[in-house]
């Protein structure tokens, strides 16, 4: 996989857990007051005996993942060839001519290998035609 690739799926990944993350808060938490001009919340369950979740750990373990997430971002960003334009070019005339001379010896090869094709049809045809002209004379 290449770094573009892995880095589109890094991206996913962070708006993946960012999503879960605040959604999760925004599920959990308990309700609080804004401001004294706000009414007093209500009660976020219906059930006035159940205590609230806690949030710490399952907070710790989302923001743990959201940093590790960003950091590998961080890692893949950082092996992105760091190169100018001129660089860049330099390396696509390079690769081109390389291409080239590599087109040109596979060429090569095709042609000798058609060449030697013909000549083993030729040998094949003429073993053929003699082995039915000692069949006709016996």
């Amino acid at each position: 996989m290449d770094i573009i690739t892995q880095l589109q799926d890094q991206v996913n990944t962070i708006a993946s857990i960012a999503f879960n993350t605040f959604g999760t808060l925004q599920r959990d938490a308990p309700p609080m007051r804004l401001s004294s001009n706000y009414p007093e919340p209500a009660p976020s369950s219906t059930n006035p005996t159940e205590q609230p979740p806690d949030l710490t750990e399952q907070t710790m373990n989302m923001s743990t993942a959201l940093v590790q997430s960003a950091k590998t971002f961080d890692f893949l960003v950082a092996a992105l060839p760091l190169s100018d334009e001129k660089a860049q070019f330099e390396k696509i005339a390079q690769l081109e001519a390389e291409n080239e001379a590599l087109g040109e010896e596979l060429q090569r090869q095709l042609e000798a290998a058609e060449e030697e094709r013909n000549f083993l049809q030729e040998l094949f045809e003429l073993a053929a035609d003699n082995c039915l002209n000692m069949k006709k004379s016996c």
